[in-house]
């Protein structure tokens, strides 16, 4: 080993201490797809996977209607485009561990990343599609297998940024629905790291379900894919800029605090348990007061690139009672090793542990994490967003 991979090597290791990464035995279970690849899994003890859906292709963020359908985006792939497609999985069979029919509930979409169901005071039901230039909402009716009307355009985004190679540019939107009867959607930068000229960048918003009164309730945050919300509070995991090397600036999961906060982005990072200046954007603090940055409630490995959480309570997964699993969706530099796995975080420390690896292996790429979804008692459904697969996660009984 040279000295350099030394260092680097103690680097991650005194990491993964000061996020408090414990290890939990996992075991591999073998997946066969239909395209013929050919891998294994590697699942904490006591849990068993099967392919729920398979056959799609950028699918990514989850959500279920009030006639208890599965909806599922999928983004097609990873240029800008308007091939998205949003799907129903319905009819899913508790003995073969899939799902009998998937339909095309809307094409020709540009980059549908996340959706989300509301129901107002009067009892009409909502569908909500983020869309990279604007979140829309359609009135949904059960059953049906296409959105009926026209849409009402709640909030319009900017549509462009810099090409992947420059650290942008961000298309992707998520939007859920909040406990407090309120709409949350999630906007990325338009570069890995900048002073924006356009305030929605790098932010979240909060509306009335109507898109009336919109307020920010997030600054900062260079990238914030998954929202969840849990018992009051609007968690959200967040990535880091790329221009501080291959450990640092930490990937970010944070519990967001109520009112307006700014989370240090570009001028603040956070490297292990500490924040620093950026010395390209905040030299010695100079622009920013980064004590001022709130600390995530875990800080992932640099260029881990988490995607969709899920929460889980006694209610839901007992196994997982008090627990987040997060999908990281991984660096595309792949020697790194970073991401490609699906963690358990829990609620009340933030301490981390691997839940399922195997994703990558070496610099084979077998699939992606996108999203996690709770799916019935003691089991959640995964998204993969390179191998268009969603996966069913149970406890083995």
């Amino acid at each position: 080993m040279t000295p350099s991979n030394r260092f680097a090597h103690i680097a991650i290791l005194i990491f993964l201490v000061s996020v408090n990464v414990f290890a939990q035995k996992l075991t591999p279970h073998h997946i066969s797809l239909a395209n013929g690849k050919s891998f294994d899994l590697n699942l904490a003890e006591g849990y068993e996977i099967s392919v729920a859906a398979q056959g799609l292709k950028r699918v990514r963020f989850m959500a279920l209607s009030p006639d208890n359908r599965l909806f599922v985006t999928d983004m097609h792939d990873k240029s800008d485009n308007r091939r998205g497609v949003v799907y129903i999985l319905d009819e899913f069979d508790p003995k073969t561990r899939q799902f009998k029919k998937i339909t095309k509930y809307m094409t020709g979409l540009l980059n549908p990343n996340s959706v989300a169901f509301y129901r107002d005071p009067e009892g009409t039901d909502w569908f909500y599609l983020a869309l990279t230039d604007q979140l829309v909402r359609y009135r949904y009716e059960a059953g049906k297998d296409a959105p009926s009307g026209e849409p009402q355009v709640l909030a319009t985004f900017p549509a462009y940024g810099l090409a992947y190679k420059y650290g942008g540019w961000h298309l992707t939107r998520t939007v859920v629905v909040g406990g407090d009867g309120k709409i949350y959607v999630a906007v990325g930068s338009s570069c890995n790291a900048c002073e924006e000229k356009e305030e929605v960048r790098a932010s979240i918003l909060q509306m009335n379900p109507d898109g009336t009164d919109k307020k920010y309730i997030a600054r900062g945050l260079r990238n914030a894919v998954g929202l969840c919300w849990v018992n009051g509070k609007l968690y959200a995991t967040n990535m880091g800029s790329d221009h501080l090397g291959p450990n640092r600036p930490a990937d970010t999961f944070y519990a967001l605090k109520s009112s307006e906060t700014h989370y240090g982005w570009p001028y603040c990072f956070q490297d292990g348990a500490r924040i620093y200046p950026d010395p390209k954007f905040n030299l010695k603090g100079s622009k920013f007061n980064c004590r001022k940055v709130p600390s995530a409630l875990t800080p992932f490995p640099a260029h881990s690139s988490p995607l969709g959480l899920e929460y889980f309570d006694a209610g839901n997964f007992s196994d997982l009672d008090g627990s987040f699993l997060v999908a990281l969706h991984g660096s595309t530099t792949k020697r790194l090793g970073r991401g490609y796995r699906v963690v358990k975080v829990s609620a009340a420390s933030g301490a981390m542990t691997d839940f399922i690896t195997g994703f990558l292996d070496g610099t084979v790429i077998y699939g992606r994490p996108a999203d996690v979804f709770s799916f019935g008692k003691d089991a959640f459904l995964l998204t993969d967003d390179y191998s268009g697969v969603v996966y069913y996660v149970y406890l083995r009984r």
